[in-house]
């Protein structure tokens, strides 16, 4: 066995007179060189398969941003990346920046084998579908969620059984105190969709903000959603 000593760290060599006096070994036996060389999260020749493992551990977040303009959605969004971003590998997804056409109800994709159509929608559900995390944000419009959003959780369809048991968040931003009915709306029809598909529902949050950079400006939230962010 052929080994790079020139790739040895100072603590590698600091213990080898240890390990030989301790095991009365040689330089070259195996067993002992193992030990200084695999060490529990040091990169070194060998343990390149424990290094990939341990990347691997970060989840993947996929943000869908249901707003179109720079404001209080993107900032909340903003505010979660900075505290989730450290851990995490996280995507976001925009919307009103793809070219996806409205589920048809054909019925073709029979909840699993992808849709029809030809445009955006197959390589925007598969990254849902591959993530261990999604995060829905949305302006609040008409009592409910923002078309942008309700276009791409309608294509979800197309891959319905790959989306079950994925840890969810929701954050929603409104025009009205968040005692509205509004938020209560929205909350009730995300919690339908977390019980038929086996959803780790890890937290919703709902915001009032009428000026495009209110939220921002409120330091409380931005900090919980920081917070929240990096006790995922």
């Amino acid at each position: 066995i052929r080994f790079q000593f020139a790739e040895l760290t100072i603590y590698h060599f600091i213990n080898v007179r240890k390990v030989i006096t301790k095991e009365k070994g040689s330089l070259f036996n195996v067993k002992v060189w193992m030990k200084l060389l695999v060490k529990k999260n040091t990169p070194c020749y060998g343990n390149k398969n424990r290094n990939r493992k341990l990347e691997d551990t970060r989840m993947k977040i996929v943000i869908i941003n249901g707003s179109a303009r720079k404001g209080n959605t993107l900032a909340a969004i903003n505010a979660f990346i900075k505290g989730a971003s450290e851990k995490n590998k996280i995507e976001i997804i925009e919307p009103d920046k793809l070219n996806i056409a409205p589920c048809k109800g054909c019925g073709v994709c029979q909840c699993s084998k992808g849709c029809v159509d030809k445009d955006d929608t197959n390589p925007t559900i598969d990254k849902i579908a591959a993530a261990d995390m999604i995060l829905f944000a949305t302006p609040v419009y008409w009592w409910g969620m923002s078309a942008q959003l309700k276009l791409i959780i309608d294509k979800c369809y197309c891959r319905g059984l790959q989306l079950k048991n994925k840890k969810v968040g929701t954050i929603v931003v409104g025009g009205s105190p968040v005692g509205s009915i509004q938020y209560e709306l929205i909350d009730k029809q995300f919690d339908c969709m977390a019980k038929y598909l086996s959803w780790d529902m890890l937290f919703k949050k709902s915001y009032y903000a009428t000026a495009r950079d209110e939220l921002e400006k409120n330091k409380d939230s931005m900090n919980e959603l920081e917070w929240i962010g990096k006790n995922l």
